[in-house]
């Protein structure tokens, strides 16, 4: 198991693993993949083609993302290829991007839920214990796919709305990253 951090861009998400320090939501998907690596971590692109969540495919054409999907695939380690909770064609043309791009494709749960945990995951040769391990390692990774059940998948939105009217969200990213002259969010 690796521990990461999904972060929010103003793009769309990207993951980070072997980080030292949370990266601050809110910068473009360069600026974001750029801290990851200033840390000496590694950086996937998470359900590039999810309809419902924070996709980075579906906003490809803003000037942010700096040329659109291409130069997104060209600045990650891995491409999620199977997100076991994506339904439609998403996992179908994440898979191919990471071919047309050379990119590794995962393969993971996505789980929200204990009971969603290695629904789907990734196997790999190697120690992936370290970002060169890891790296070294994405080169033979097999894909174990499996789907989570719509019963489970129907329970999240209503977990996010307890999570809501307890305090606790997602942290958004900031439409306008603060400036000197901004005082900060509360």
């Amino acid at each position: 198991m690796l521990v990461g951090e999904e972060i929010r861009t103003a793009d769309g998400d990207l993951i980070g693993v072997f980080l030292e320090r949370p990266v601050p939501p809110g910068l473009n998907a360069a600026e974001t993949a750029a801290a990851i690596r200033e840390q000496g971590g590694l950086v996937g692109l998470p359900h590039p083609f999810d309809r419902f969540r924070g996709t980075l495919g579906r906003r490809a054409g803003t000037d942010a993302a700096a040329g659109g999907m291409a130069a997104i695939a060209a600045e990650v380690d891995w491409i999620e290829a199977w997100n076991a909770r994506l339904v439609g064609r998403g996992n179908e043309r994440a898979a191919e991007l990471a071919l047309e791009h050379g990119r590794p494709g995962v393969a993971v749960s996505d789980a929200h839920s204990v009971i969603e945990v290695g629904v789907a995951y990734s196997v790999v040769d190697g120690d992936p214990s370290t970002p060169a391990g890891l790296r070294a390692a994405l080169g033979s990774v097999s894909l174990v796919t499996g789907r989570a059940s719509y019963a489970v998948r129907a329970i999240t939105p209503v977990a996010k709305l307890v999570q809501r009217a307890r305090g606790n969200r997602r942290v958004a990213a900031d439409p306008a990253p603060a400036s000197p002259a901004r005082a900060p969010r509360s």
